[in-house]
Protein backbone atom coordinates (compact mmCIF):
# COMPACT_ATOMS: atom_id res chain seq x y z
CA UNK A 1 0.00 0.00 0.00
CA UNK A 2 1.49 3.28 -1.20
CA UNK A 3 0.35 6.14 1.12
CA UNK A 4 1.78 8.66 -1.05
CA UNK A 5 -1.38 8.16 -3.21
CA UNK A 6 -4.21 7.01 -0.76
CA UNK A 7 -5.51 10.08 0.47
CA UNK A 8 -4.36 12.72 -1.56
CA UNK A 9 -4.30 14.53 -4.57
CA UNK A 10 -0.69 14.40 -6.88
CA UNK A 11 1.61 17.34 -6.01
CA UNK A 12 -1.59 18.94 -3.78
CA UNK A 13 -0.85 20.03 -0.62
CA UNK A 14 -4.22 18.47 1.82
CA UNK A 15 -6.95 21.19 2.55
CA UNK A 16 -5.09 22.05 5.94
CA UNK A 17 -5.57 25.40 7.20
CA UNK A 18 -1.43 26.09 6.99
CA UNK A 19 -1.59 25.02 3.31
CA UNK A 20 -4.28 28.11 3.18
CA UNK A 21 -2.50 30.45 4.92
CA UNK A 22 1.07 29.76 2.81
CA UNK A 23 -0.98 30.15 -0.40
CA UNK A 24 0.23 27.39 -3.29
CA UNK A 25 4.60 28.16 -3.11
CA UNK A 26 6.23 27.96 -6.49
CA UNK A 27 6.28 24.17 -7.88
CA UNK A 28 10.30 23.01 -7.96
CA UNK A 29 10.74 21.07 -11.65
CA UNK A 30 10.97 17.63 -11.32
CA UNK A 31 14.23 15.41 -11.73
CA UNK A 32 14.85 14.82 -15.69
CA UNK A 33 17.15 12.79 -17.19
CA UNK A 34 20.56 11.91 -15.67
CA UNK A 35 21.68 13.61 -12.94
CA UNK A 36 25.21 13.71 -10.29
CA UNK A 37 25.30 14.43 -6.88
CA UNK A 38 27.36 14.12 -3.75
CA UNK A 39 24.37 13.05 -1.83
CA UNK A 40 20.84 12.13 -2.91
CA UNK A 41 18.22 13.14 0.15
CA UNK A 42 14.99 11.42 -0.55
CA UNK A 43 12.41 13.22 1.03
CA UNK A 44 11.68 17.29 1.76
CA UNK A 45 10.58 17.24 5.01
CA UNK A 46 11.76 18.54 8.19
CA UNK A 47 14.37 15.26 8.15
CA UNK A 48 15.43 15.63 4.42
CA UNK A 49 15.93 19.06 4.17
CA UNK A 50 17.74 19.81 7.23
CA UNK A 51 20.25 16.80 6.89
CA UNK A 52 20.39 19.02 2.88
CA UNK A 53 20.94 22.54 4.17
CA UNK A 54 23.73 21.23 6.63
CA UNK A 55 25.46 19.61 4.19
CA UNK A 56 25.27 21.85 1.72
CA UNK A 57 26.43 24.50 3.99
CA UNK A 58 29.47 21.82 4.68
CA UNK A 59 30.15 22.51 0.54
CA UNK A 60 28.87 19.00 -0.86
CA UNK A 61 26.44 18.64 -3.54
CA UNK A 62 22.95 18.04 -2.78
CA UNK A 63 19.97 16.65 -4.82
CA UNK A 64 16.66 16.55 -2.57
CA UNK A 65 14.27 14.03 -4.34
CA UNK A 66 10.63 14.75 -3.25
CA UNK A 67 7.05 12.80 -4.45
CA UNK A 68 4.89 15.43 -3.98
CA UNK A 69 5.42 19.18 -3.03
CA UNK A 70 7.75 20.16 -0.29
CA UNK A 71 6.86 19.53 3.25
CA UNK A 72 3.60 17.30 1.83
CA UNK A 73 3.98 14.49 4.46
CA UNK A 74 3.90 15.24 8.19
CA UNK A 75 6.41 18.11 8.26
CA UNK A 76 3.94 20.16 6.73
CA UNK A 77 0.86 18.77 8.53
CA UNK A 78 1.41 18.38 12.04
CA UNK A 79 0.57 20.24 15.32
CA UNK A 80 3.37 21.84 15.76
CA UNK A 81 4.91 21.59 18.84
CA UNK A 82 8.63 21.77 19.75
CA UNK A 83 8.38 18.84 22.54
CA UNK A 84 11.39 18.73 25.22
CA UNK A 85 13.33 15.45 25.56
CA UNK A 86 13.17 12.10 23.75
CA UNK A 87 9.50 10.98 23.32
CA UNK A 88 10.06 8.45 26.30
CA UNK A 89 10.07 9.96 29.73
CA UNK A 90 14.25 10.43 31.55
CA UNK A 91 12.69 7.91 33.78
CA UNK A 92 12.13 5.20 30.89
CA UNK A 93 15.46 5.95 29.41
CA UNK A 94 17.36 5.14 32.35
CA UNK A 95 15.90 2.26 33.50
CA UNK A 96 16.63 0.83 30.35
CA UNK A 97 20.19 2.63 29.16
CA UNK A 98 21.45 3.85 32.70
CA UNK A 99 21.62 7.41 33.98
CA UNK A 100 24.91 8.42 31.88
CA UNK A 101 23.16 7.14 28.04
CA UNK A 102 19.78 8.75 29.15
CA UNK A 103 21.26 11.99 30.11
CA UNK A 104 22.89 11.99 26.54
CA UNK A 105 19.96 11.31 24.96
CA UNK A 106 18.16 14.31 26.64
CA UNK A 107 20.58 16.71 25.92
CA UNK A 108 20.58 15.69 22.00
CA UNK A 109 16.80 16.72 22.44
CA UNK A 110 17.33 19.86 23.99
CA UNK A 111 20.24 20.31 20.99
CA UNK A 112 16.87 19.84 18.93
CA UNK A 113 14.87 22.77 19.96
CA UNK A 114 17.64 24.69 20.07
CA UNK A 115 18.35 24.25 16.35
CA UNK A 116 14.62 23.89 15.40
CA UNK A 117 14.30 27.59 17.12
CA UNK A 118 17.55 28.55 14.87
CA UNK A 119 16.13 27.33 11.65
CA UNK A 120 13.04 28.81 12.51
CA UNK A 121 14.46 32.64 13.32
CA UNK A 122 16.54 32.50 10.05
CA UNK A 123 13.20 31.55 7.86
CA UNK A 124 11.65 34.60 9.76
CA UNK A 125 8.82 32.15 11.22
CA UNK A 126 7.72 33.12 14.77
CA UNK A 127 7.93 30.20 17.94
CA UNK A 128 5.38 30.81 20.58
CA UNK A 129 7.00 29.71 24.21
CA UNK A 130 5.20 27.07 26.32
CA UNK A 131 3.72 23.82 26.49
CA UNK A 132 1.33 22.62 28.98
CA UNK A 133 0.70 18.62 29.53
CA UNK A 134 -3.02 17.74 30.44
CA UNK A 135 -3.47 14.75 33.53
CA UNK A 136 -6.23 12.83 33.89
CA UNK A 137 -5.61 10.76 36.96
CA UNK A 138 -3.66 11.93 40.03
CA UNK A 139 -0.91 9.15 39.45
CA UNK A 140 -0.32 11.03 36.33
CA UNK A 141 -0.29 14.25 38.03
CA UNK A 142 2.24 12.37 40.75
CA UNK A 143 4.28 10.82 37.70
CA UNK A 144 5.01 14.24 35.77
CA UNK A 145 5.75 16.01 39.57
CA UNK A 146 8.75 13.30 39.74
CA UNK A 147 9.66 14.06 36.46
CA UNK A 148 10.05 17.74 37.08
CA UNK A 149 11.13 17.49 40.08
CA UNK A 150 14.12 14.75 38.58
CA UNK A 151 14.73 17.69 35.55
CA UNK A 152 15.19 20.23 37.65
CA UNK A 153 17.62 18.14 39.76
CA UNK A 154 19.68 15.88 37.61
CA UNK A 155 18.88 17.61 34.07
CA UNK A 156 19.53 20.91 34.89
CA UNK A 157 16.15 21.75 33.53
CA UNK A 158 13.92 24.22 35.82
CA UNK A 159 11.46 25.01 33.31
CA UNK A 160 8.41 22.71 34.20
CA UNK A 161 6.01 24.45 36.54
CA UNK A 162 3.24 21.80 37.95
CA UNK A 163 -0.34 22.87 37.79
CA UNK A 164 -2.94 22.14 40.33
CA UNK A 165 -6.77 21.27 38.20
CA UNK A 166 -7.60 25.19 39.30
CA UNK A 167 -4.10 26.41 38.21
CA UNK A 168 -4.10 23.81 34.26
CA UNK A 169 -8.20 24.97 33.71
CA UNK A 170 -7.63 28.55 34.04
CA UNK A 171 -4.00 28.16 31.68
CA UNK A 172 -6.86 25.87 29.37
CA UNK A 173 -9.91 27.19 29.96
CA UNK A 174 -11.02 24.14 30.12
CA UNK A 175 -12.23 22.08 33.37
CA UNK A 176 -11.68 18.57 32.00
CA UNK A 177 -8.14 17.72 33.64
CA UNK A 178 -7.17 16.64 37.01
CA UNK A 179 -4.16 19.04 36.63
CA UNK A 180 -0.65 18.68 35.26
CA UNK A 181 2.03 20.98 33.98
CA UNK A 182 3.54 23.67 31.84
CA UNK A 183 7.17 23.29 30.33
CA UNK A 184 7.97 27.17 29.57
CA UNK A 185 11.32 25.63 27.41
CA UNK A 186 9.29 24.37 24.76
CA UNK A 187 7.35 26.13 21.70
CA UNK A 188 4.67 26.01 19.04
CA UNK A 189 5.48 27.05 15.60
CA UNK A 190 3.25 27.14 12.03
CA UNK A 191 4.72 23.94 10.53
CA UNK A 192 3.75 24.52 7.00
CA UNK A 193 5.91 27.86 7.01
CA UNK A 194 8.94 26.09 8.99
CA UNK A 195 9.25 23.35 6.67
CA UNK A 196 8.90 25.90 3.54
CA UNK A 197 11.26 28.13 5.30
CA UNK A 198 14.07 25.10 5.71
CA UNK A 199 13.38 24.70 1.67
CA UNK A 200 14.92 28.24 1.04
CA UNK A 201 17.55 28.03 3.52
CA UNK A 202 18.51 24.68 2.02
CA UNK A 203 18.31 26.33 -1.87
CA UNK A 204 20.06 29.34 -0.80
CA UNK A 205 23.23 26.98 0.71
CA UNK A 206 23.35 25.28 -2.48
CA UNK A 207 20.80 22.16 -2.38
CA UNK A 208 18.75 20.91 -5.56
CA UNK A 209 15.21 20.30 -4.78
CA UNK A 210 13.08 18.50 -6.92
CA UNK A 211 9.33 17.95 -6.10
CA UNK A 212 7.08 15.32 -7.93
CA UNK A 213 9.94 12.94 -8.32
CA UNK A 214 9.14 9.79 -6.69
CA UNK A 215 11.73 7.27 -6.33
CA UNK A 216 11.06 3.57 -7.57
CA UNK A 217 13.88 2.16 -6.91
CA UNK A 218 17.37 2.15 -5.54
CA UNK A 219 20.48 0.23 -6.30
CA UNK A 220 22.96 1.01 -3.43
CA UNK A 221 26.58 1.03 -4.42
CA UNK A 222 28.08 -2.76 -4.02
CA UNK A 223 31.88 -1.48 -3.93
CA UNK A 224 34.03 1.33 -2.41
CA UNK A 225 34.30 4.41 -5.01
CA UNK A 226 31.00 3.11 -6.85
CA UNK A 227 27.90 5.46 -6.34
CA UNK A 228 24.65 4.31 -6.24
CA UNK A 229 21.96 4.76 -8.71
CA UNK A 230 18.81 6.50 -7.97
CA UNK A 231 15.61 6.19 -10.02
CA UNK A 232 12.49 8.31 -10.76
CA UNK A 233 9.78 7.99 -13.26
CA UNK A 234 11.56 10.07 -15.27
CA UNK A 235 15.13 10.48 -14.45
CA UNK A 236 17.96 8.95 -12.61
CA UNK A 237 20.79 10.47 -9.90
CA UNK A 238 23.77 8.59 -8.73
CA UNK A 239 25.35 9.67 -5.58
CA UNK A 240 28.29 8.98 -3.69
CA UNK A 241 26.02 8.67 -0.20
CA UNK A 242 22.08 8.16 0.33
CA UNK A 243 19.92 9.85 2.92
CA UNK A 244 16.43 8.66 3.54
CA UNK A 245 13.97 10.72 5.53
CA UNK A 246 10.44 9.39 4.33
CA UNK A 247 9.28 8.64 7.45
CA UNK A 248 5.77 7.15 7.08
CA UNK A 249 5.63 7.53 3.34
CA UNK A 250 9.00 4.88 2.97
CA UNK A 251 6.93 2.20 0.66
CA UNK A 252 8.41 -0.27 -0.02
CA UNK A 253 11.92 1.29 -0.50
CA UNK A 254 13.42 -0.79 2.23
CA UNK A 255 11.82 -3.54 3.74
CA UNK A 256 14.21 -3.73 6.58
CA UNK A 257 13.08 -0.32 7.41
CA UNK A 258 9.43 -1.10 6.97
CA UNK A 259 9.38 -3.51 9.65
CA UNK A 260 9.85 -1.04 12.61
CA UNK A 261 8.51 1.98 11.61
CA UNK A 262 4.59 1.66 11.09
CA UNK A 263 2.83 4.89 9.61
CA UNK A 264 -0.28 5.78 11.41
CA UNK A 265 -2.97 8.80 9.78
CA UNK A 266 -3.84 11.66 13.10
CA UNK A 267 -6.52 14.66 12.27
CA UNK A 268 -6.65 18.03 12.94
CA UNK A 269 -9.42 20.60 12.78
CA UNK A 270 -8.99 24.38 13.11
CA UNK A 271 -12.46 26.72 14.12
CA UNK A 272 -12.92 29.81 12.63
CA UNK A 273 -10.74 32.90 14.59
CA UNK A 274 -12.26 33.01 17.20
CA UNK A 275 -11.94 36.59 18.45
CA UNK A 276 -12.80 38.13 21.12
CA UNK A 277 -15.35 35.23 21.88
CA UNK A 278 -14.06 32.81 24.25
CA UNK A 279 -11.40 34.67 25.68
CA UNK A 280 -10.90 31.76 28.48
CA UNK A 281 -9.47 29.68 25.92
CA UNK A 282 -5.52 29.60 26.43
CA UNK A 283 -5.25 33.06 27.35
CA UNK A 284 -1.51 32.77 27.53
CA UNK A 285 -1.37 31.04 23.69
CA UNK A 286 0.41 27.83 24.98
CA UNK A 287 0.30 24.59 23.24
CA UNK A 288 -1.29 21.63 24.63
CA UNK A 289 -1.19 17.87 24.63
CA UNK A 290 -3.03 15.41 27.30
CA UNK A 291 -1.48 11.93 28.20
CA UNK A 292 -4.41 9.79 26.01
CA UNK A 293 -2.88 7.32 24.22
CA UNK A 294 -4.57 9.03 20.66
CA UNK A 295 -3.03 11.93 22.05
CA UNK A 296 -5.10 15.03 21.97
CA UNK A 297 -3.13 18.63 20.95
CA UNK A 298 -4.06 21.65 19.97
CA UNK A 299 -3.02 25.18 20.27
CA UNK A 300 -4.19 29.18 18.85
CA UNK A 301 -3.38 30.32 16.11
CA UNK A 302 -1.99 34.24 15.66
CA UNK A 303 -5.82 34.73 14.62
CA UNK A 304 -7.14 33.18 17.40
CA UNK A 305 -8.36 30.29 15.48
CA UNK A 306 -8.89 26.86 17.76
CA UNK A 307 -6.10 24.06 15.97
CA UNK A 308 -6.97 20.61 17.63
CA UNK A 309 -6.01 17.18 16.68
CA UNK A 310 -7.14 14.25 17.85
CA UNK A 311 -8.75 11.14 16.92
CA UNK A 312 -8.11 7.42 15.50
CA UNK A 313 -8.95 5.54 12.96
CA UNK A 314 -8.24 1.83 12.36
CA UNK A 315 -7.55 1.66 8.41
CA UNK A 316 -4.95 3.70 5.94
CA UNK A 317 -7.39 5.50 4.09
CA UNK A 318 -8.93 9.03 5.55
CA UNK A 319 -12.71 9.38 7.03
CA UNK A 320 -14.70 11.18 4.23
CA UNK A 321 -15.65 13.46 7.00
CA UNK A 322 -12.69 14.16 9.39
CA UNK A 323 -14.31 16.76 11.02
CA UNK A 324 -17.18 14.68 12.69
CA UNK A 325 -13.94 12.41 13.71
CA UNK A 326 -12.24 14.92 15.79
CA UNK A 327 -15.66 17.32 16.47
CA UNK A 328 -16.09 14.99 19.78
CA UNK A 329 -12.52 15.20 21.09
CA UNK A 330 -12.62 19.00 20.90
CA UNK A 331 -15.77 19.48 22.52
CA UNK A 332 -14.97 16.98 25.35
CA UNK A 333 -12.45 19.22 26.11
CA UNK A 334 -14.28 22.75 25.21
CA UNK A 335 -17.95 22.35 25.40
CA UNK A 336 -18.38 25.82 25.11
CA UNK A 337 -17.53 25.76 21.17
CA UNK A 338 -20.68 23.83 20.25
CA UNK A 339 -21.70 25.04 17.23
CA UNK A 340 -18.76 27.05 16.41
CA UNK A 341 -17.76 26.83 12.77
CA UNK A 342 -14.76 24.43 11.85
CA UNK A 343 -13.10 25.74 8.54
CA UNK A 344 -10.62 23.38 7.97
CA UNK A 345 -10.09 19.53 8.33
CA UNK A 346 -7.27 17.46 7.08
CA UNK A 347 -5.44 14.28 8.03
CA UNK A 348 -1.56 13.59 7.65
CA UNK A 349 0.53 10.59 8.13
CA UNK A 350 3.31 9.76 10.64
CA UNK A 351 5.78 6.81 11.89
CA UNK A 352 5.80 5.09 15.40
CA UNK A 353 8.14 2.60 16.51
CA UNK A 354 7.42 0.00 18.97
CA UNK A 355 9.58 1.72 21.65
CA UNK A 356 8.56 5.31 20.45
CA UNK A 357 11.88 5.59 20.39
CA UNK A 358 13.20 7.50 16.69
CA UNK A 359 14.87 4.48 14.22
CA UNK A 360 18.10 5.56 12.96
CA UNK A 361 19.90 2.73 10.80
CA UNK A 362 22.38 2.02 7.87
CA UNK A 363 20.83 0.25 5.47
CA UNK A 364 23.47 0.12 3.18
CA UNK A 365 27.34 0.93 3.51
CA UNK A 366 26.96 4.65 2.36
CA UNK A 367 23.32 5.29 3.76
CA UNK A 368 21.56 6.74 5.92
CA UNK A 369 18.14 6.59 7.45
CA UNK A 370 16.24 8.29 10.60
CA UNK A 371 12.52 7.80 10.81
CA UNK A 372 9.82 6.74 13.48
CA UNK A 373 9.86 9.88 15.44
CA UNK A 374 6.20 8.91 16.92
CA UNK A 375 4.56 12.28 17.51
CA UNK A 376 7.37 13.88 18.58
CA UNK A 377 9.68 14.56 15.67
CA UNK A 378 9.58 18.65 14.91
CA UNK A 379 12.69 19.19 17.13
CA UNK A 380 13.78 15.71 16.49
CA UNK A 381 13.53 15.54 13.33
CA UNK A 382 15.86 18.52 12.50
CA UNK A 383 18.50 17.39 14.49
CA UNK A 384 18.24 13.75 12.79
CA UNK A 385 19.09 15.73 9.68
CA UNK A 386 22.01 17.41 11.33
CA UNK A 387 23.36 14.04 12.81
CA UNK A 388 23.24 12.08 9.09
CA UNK A 389 25.26 15.50 7.70
CA UNK A 390 27.75 14.98 10.39
CA UNK A 391 27.62 11.58 9.55
CA UNK A 392 28.36 11.80 5.99
CA UNK A 393 31.15 14.14 6.75
CA UNK A 394 32.98 11.30 8.83
CA UNK A 395 31.98 12.34 12.15
CA UNK A 396 29.45 9.83 12.92
CA UNK A 397 29.74 9.29 16.92
CA UNK A 398 25.93 11.16 17.22
CA UNK A 399 24.22 9.72 14.64
CA UNK A 400 25.51 6.12 16.05
CA UNK A 401 24.55 7.11 19.37
CA UNK A 402 20.90 7.21 18.66
CA UNK A 403 21.32 4.00 16.15
CA UNK A 404 22.58 2.20 19.55
CA UNK A 405 18.97 2.80 21.22
CA UNK A 406 17.42 -0.81 20.45
CA UNK A 407 14.38 -1.20 18.67
CA UNK A 408 12.80 -4.05 17.45
CA UNK A 409 10.42 -4.63 14.41
CA UNK A 410 6.41 -5.03 14.53
CA UNK A 411 5.41 -8.29 15.09
CA UNK A 412 4.60 -9.91 11.68
CA UNK A 413 6.94 -7.15 10.05
CA UNK A 414 6.05 -4.61 7.33
CA UNK A 415 3.15 -7.68 5.98
CA UNK A 416 1.14 -8.12 9.27
CA UNK A 417 1.58 -4.75 11.00
CA UNK A 418 -1.71 -3.23 9.70
CA UNK A 419 -4.10 -5.51 10.80
CA UNK A 420 -2.19 -5.40 14.15
CA UNK A 421 -2.72 -1.70 14.12
CA UNK A 422 -6.31 -2.02 13.70
CA UNK A 423 -6.28 -4.33 16.63
CA UNK A 424 -4.31 -2.47 18.59
CA UNK A 425 -5.78 0.94 17.77
CA UNK A 426 -9.27 0.10 18.59
CA UNK A 427 -8.25 -1.28 22.07
CA UNK A 428 -6.17 1.56 23.27
CA UNK A 429 -9.30 4.03 21.24
CA UNK A 430 -11.49 2.18 23.72
CA UNK A 431 -8.89 2.36 27.00
CA UNK A 432 -9.21 6.56 26.14
CA UNK A 433 -12.72 6.44 26.13
CA UNK A 434 -12.87 4.81 29.26
CA UNK A 435 -10.49 6.91 30.77
CA UNK A 436 -8.00 4.30 31.39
Amino acid sequence: MNLLHLNDRPGVYPPSLYAAEAGAPDARPALMGEARADVAVIGAGYTGLSAALHLARRGYRVVVLEAQRVGFGASGRNGGQIGSGQRQDVDWLEARFGPQMARRLWDLAEEAKALTRQIAAEAGVPVRDGIAHACRSQAEIDHARQMADHLAARYDYPHVEMLDRDALAHALGSGAYEGGDLDRGAGHVQPLSLVLGLARLAEAAGAVIHERSEVTRIDHATRAGEASRIATAQGTLRADHVILACNGYLGGLDRGIAARVMPINNYIVATRPLGDDFPEILPGRIAVADTKFVVNYWRLDDQRRLVFGGGETVTYRFPRDIAAVVRPHLLAVYPQLDGVELTHAWGGTLAITMNRMPCFVRPAPNCLSASGFSGHGVALAHLAGRLMAEAVAGQAERFDLMASVPGRPFPGGAMLRQPLLVAGMAWYGLRDRLGF
